[in-house]
C-alpha cells in the first residue's frame, strides 16, 4: 500500500479509538487511540509502514502503562465517605456492651451511637475502636 493509504488507515484508527474511547469506561482505548496518531503523523512524514506500525504498538503500549498508573494513583486518593468515615475512629463506652445482650452505647466525639462487638463484652468507660459500621451500628473492639 502506498502512503497515502496508511494516512487515511491511521486518521480513521484514531477517529474510531478516539470515539470508542467516548463511549467505554477506563480509559483503555485513549492509549491507543494516542499511537494511532502518532502513526499518522509519521505517516505524513513518508516513514515506511513497518516503522509506523512498531511505533504504533510502542506508543500505544507506553501511554496504557503511564494511564493506568496515572488512573490507580487518583483511585488510591479517595476519602471514605458515608458511614465508613468513621472506620479506625475512637469512642467511649457509655453503655456496657455485651455480646450476649446485642448492643451497648459508645460516644464519639458529641454522637451517641448503638454498637456491638464480636469479641469479649466491653465495660462502661473503656475506648474502643470502630472497625465496621453495620447499619446504624458500630462494630467496635477495646483500643489496647
Amino acid at each position: 500500500m502506498d502512503t497515502e493509504t496508511w494516512r487515511w488507515i491511521w486518521i480513521g484508527a484514531a477517529l474510531f479509538l478516539g470515539m470508542a474511547e467516548i463511549v467505554t469506561a477506563g480509559f483503555f482505548m485513549l492509549p491507543f487511540a494516542v499511537g494511532a496518531v502518532i502513526a499518522a503523523a509519521l505517516a505524513f512524514m513518508d516513514v515506511a509502514p513497518a516503522i509506523q506500525l512498531i511505533v504504533f504498538i510502542a506508543t500505544s503500549l507506553v501511554a496504557l502503562i503511564l494511564l493506568q498508573r496515572f488512573v490507580r494513583h487518583g483511585d488510591e486518593k479517595q476519602a471514605p465517605v458515608g458511614a465508613n468515615r468513621f472506620v479506625d475512629r475512637t469512642a467511649v463506652v457509655l453503655d456496657a456492651i455485651k455480646r450476649t445482650a446485642g448492643t451497648g452505647r459508645v460516644r464519639m466525639d458529641s454522637e451517641e451511637w448503638r454498637a456491638t462487638t464480636d469479641g469479649d463484652d466491653i465495660a462502661v468507660g473503656a475506648e474502643v475502636r470502630i472497625i465496621e459500621v453495620r447499619g446504624t451500628r458500630l462494630v467496635v473492639e477495646p483500643t489496647e
